[in-house]
Parts: structure tokens; sequence; C-alpha cells
């Protein structure tokens, strides 16, 4: 059985590999072709409905299921939504989660991290006074904020809202001024300086390993993007447009990280997010932000 599944996962990266292969080669084409107006085709790209990979069928819904399996299905079925009529949200409960960064480590291997670029840091507190001590923990990815701030002060356009509501950043228009991390009101975007790990003086092999993010194909040599570009949580919209979840979500031991349509009134998200305790950070910032947080 254990083989069985090994193959099959092989089988889908290989096909997830040749689709993005694919696009990637498109992409590179329509650059040539269009000159000048190759930024345009980057960004338009990266706002257009994916094409999506075959993936297995879901049992039915039922009463009592996995958290993580209802996700599944309520992804499936927002999926099945044109682009403009789904908005993705999160939702992490704090009192299920006992700081052990597994969303954070998931994340950096997922996208292929490098040295001093995090998208998911878990925020440690320590409260009280000795012996009376205890330690909150608070995961912040993009907010991915209905009005966000980072949009506006873009010079080049870069940093853009997709109709599905995701915040995302077009990594072949970015000069790298850094302004919209000056902006973030949540210190969610970081810059990509080009650091590597380093290994008695090689750049070791996982180093090399190209991201996916936002569907592509992202090698980090000399100055190319994502090189000298401004980073952060895609909420792994190369893994959700495929049917998946985000790492952090699958990754997280506690349960405490929910994703979903929130237009959705059958999600689990749209349920979570209608509780009274169900709050967001500084809200008084006006950026309308969509990911929640349970206390």
């Amino acid at each position: 059985m254990e083989n069985e599944k090994g193959g099959y996962e092989a089988g889908r990266r290989e096909i997830l590999a040749k689709a993005f292969a694919a696009a990637l080669t498109g992409l590179a084409a329509g650059a040539v072709v269009a000159g000048s107006g190759a930024l345009d085709t980057v960004a338009e790209a990266l706002s257009n409905e994916p094409t999506l990979v075959p993936i297995p069928n879901l049992p039915p819904a039922a009463a009592g299921e996995n958290q993580i399996l209802r996700m599944m299905n309520d992804l499936r079925r927002a999926l099945a939504k044109p682009m403009e009529k789904r908005h993705w949200g999160m939702v992490i409960d704090l009192r299920k989660c006992v700081g052990c960064q597994a969303c954070t480590v998931s994340c950096i291997t997922e996208n292929k991290l490098p040295p001093g670029v995090v998208y998911r840091p878990v925020i440690t507190e320590e409260k009280g006074q000795f012996p009376h001590v205890a330690k909150t923990f608070t995961p912040r990815p993009c907010m991915h904020c209905a009005e966000p701030s980072c949009v506006p002060v873009c010079p080049v356009g870069a940093t853009f809202k997709r109709p599905d509501g995701i915040v995302a950043i077009d990594y072949a228009a970015c000069i790298g001024c850094r302004y919209c991390i000056t902006a973030c009101p949540y210190n969610a975007r970081t810059f990509d300086f080009g650091e590597f790990n380093d290994e008695g003086g090689e750049i070791p092999a996982y180093d090399k390993v190209a991201s996916k993010e936002y569907g592509g194909s992202w090698s980090r040599a000399g100055d190319a993007s994502p090189v000298g570009n401004a980073r952060k949580c895609t909420f792994c919209v190369h893994r959700i447009e495929q049917g998946e979840l985000p790492a952090c979500t699958v990754s997280c031991m506690g349960r405490a990280t929910y994703f979903g349509d929130l237009n959705d009134p059958e999600s689990l998200i749209h349920e979570l997010v209608g509780k009274a305790n169900a709050t967001r950070l500084k809200e008084s910032a006006g950026t309308k932000p969509v990911v929640y947080y349970l206390q």
C-alpha cells in the first residue's frame, strides 16, 4: 500500500512539474514576443484561473469528520466557482497553538525560503510574574487585507490584489524599493537579499531548488527574481489552486489553523469567523485583514 501511495505521489509530482514547466515556457515566450509588455504578461498570468491537475475524489461530507477533510471538501467546492466569486481567508485558534513552529518550518520547506526570509513566524510572548508565568504564541502570516496598505505605495504596481482576495507580488515587476515593507502594519513582508545557507563554502543542494510560488518556477541565482524582491506569504496559492490546503494548515499538529472560502456559507472557515471570540490584528489600521484569530 505504501509503495502504491509513493508511486502515486511521484507520478502526481511529475504531472505538476510538467504543468508548471509548460506554463513557465509559455510565459517566457510571451515575454519575448511582448518585449516591454512582458511585465503585464506576468501579472496577467498571476491573476488568471489555473489549469487544474486531476486530483483524487474525496469521500462525501459527514458529521464529525476530520477538519482537514472538511476543509479539503470546502476547497474543492470553492475551486468550482469563478475566481472572483471566492475569497480566501484563514483562521488561527490561539487556544490550540502550542508554539511548535511546525507551520514556520513547513512554510520554509514548501516555498524554498532562503536565510532571513520567513513568511509565517510564530511570535512568542511571556506574560505574568514568576511563579505565575505563561507564554502565548501568535502565528503571523500575511493578512491578505481587503484594503491592503502595501498596494497603493508600490510605484510599479508589482503588488496587487487578485480577484480571489490574495495579495500577490509580481516578481518580474518588483524593483526592490521596499516601500511595501514599510507600509505593512503587520511586518508581514521581508526582503530577499540573495543570501544562501553555507556548508563549508558550498551552496547546499536544497538552496538551489526552485520555488513554485504563484505557480511559477523561481530559481535563486545571481540577482534574478526573487532575489532583490519583497517577499511574503502567498497562502500557498500554488497549492490551493491544485486542490491542496496551505502547508501551514496541514502541518499544524494542534489543528489550530483553518483555511477556506469566506464567501461560502457552508465552509468551516465561514462558521469560525462568525464566532464571538473571532478577532483580527490592528483593525484600527483600516486594512480589513482576512486572517482571524480565536482567543
